[in-house]
């Protein structure tokens, strides 16, 4: 049962991996998610995918981790405050999208703390 437990670890990082993958295989698609008033919206995308790319790689060698998750939660909040909430009395998806980024959030600050390897903030 904790090697199938263990797993959760992995499929966690897995899942920024896939959101990473989207932030350079579909860059037009992310840019357009960024309010217009930000300057350069490709360029943020492209820039917030090396963000969760530095995470992913902290999560994996545990280095920073703790810190790294933190700032991740921090940027998720973020999002839901710049994007989600401004569109969510239009867009049912983006209502849906606070939700699942208030689980997120709280399964980063899980992780930071009780899997991080590298108690940074201790």
């Amino acid at each position: 049962m904790n090697t199938i437990m263990g797993w959760g670890r992995w499929l966690f990082i897995l899942s920024f991996l896939l959101y990473t993958g989207l932030h350079f295989g579909l860059p037009e698609a992310g840019a357009e998610m960024i309010p217009s008033f930000f300057p350069a919206r490709l360029f943020l995308n492209y820039a917030t995918g090396v963000l969760v790319t530095a995470f992913i790689i902290s999560c994996l060698i545990g280095k920073y981790d703790q810190l790294a998750s933190l700032l991740m939660a921090l940027y998720v909040l973020l999002m839901i405050f710049l994007i989600h909430i401004p569109r969510a009395s239009s867009s049912v998806n983006d209502m849906l999208n606070i939700f699942r980024n208030i689980m997120v959030i709280g399964a980063l600050l899980m992780y930071a703390k009780g899997f991080s390897k590298d108690r940074f903030l201790q």
